[in-house]
């Protein structure tokens, strides 16, 4: 039997602390959300491992680092209200509804949107809303946002996401094609729009208006 609480202090220990992520709220969250339960049940005894796992509708759960530097780069102190496109597993929205004081999450496959629901009813998270749709369009209703993270590639920064932004807001997502991107970090300053390149990555195509085409 795996001793997820153990696995879980390894992970952040071991994949997350050593590669340089260091606010405290932002490691407690992740050593305190069971990431065990939003993958398949015969991939459990994967999900702390340094790497990316599939989840349904041929999308992935991040690797556990890339978690910690995109939810670190939003510089949560807490109360905040952010955005999330690609709900995906609901692990990412779990760490968020940690640190912030709401979650709005849109997902474009319904099937994932009502799982993950499901999972992060079930664990008590009442603070995170799912929504099936565009991601790239945002959510304009009940914008703008402290926070936007983006956990899919975009050939482009959707510029729907950046007008969704509070003066002062950060949005994080990975640019480039559909193979490799850089993880870009922009905020909202008085002076304009500032971007930050934080490295390579590698994610699933965010489709939609102002991503990918199906």
């Amino acid at each position: 039997m795996v001793n997820f609480k153990k696995a879980r202090e390894r992970m952040v220990e071991a994949q997350v602390m050593a590669r340089g992520v260091q606010d405290e709220r932002v490691l407690e969250a992740m050593r305190k959300v069971p990431r065990h339960l939003f993958v398949d049940e015969a991939l459990r005894d994967q999900a702390y491992s340094d790497h990316p796992l599939p989840i349904a509708e041929n999308q992935t759960i991040s690797q556990p680092f890339i978690v910690g530097l995109m939810t670190e780069s939003l510089q949560l102190k807490g109360g905040e209200k952010v955005l999330e496109i690609g709900t995906g597993s609901g692990y990412q929205a779990a760490v968020l509804a940690e640190l912030a004081g709401r979650v709005f999450s849109i997902e474009r496959f319904p099937d994932l949107g009502y799982r993950a629901n499901a999972t992060l009813r079930k664990l008590g998270y009442e603070n995170v809303i799912i929504r099936v749709g565009d991601g790239s369009l945002g959510w304009p209703d009940d914008a703008p946002f402290d926070g936007i993270i983006v956990t899919a590639g975009t050939p482009q920064i959707p510029q729907p996401l950046i007008d969704q932004l509070v003066p002062g807001g950060r949005l994080i997502v990975p640019v480039g094609d559909r193979t490799a991107q850089d993880l870009i970090l922009v905020e909202r300053a008085p002076e304009g729009v500032r971007k930050t390149n934080l490295g390579g990555v590698r994610f699933v195509n965010l489709v939609g208006k102002w991503g990918w085409k199906e």
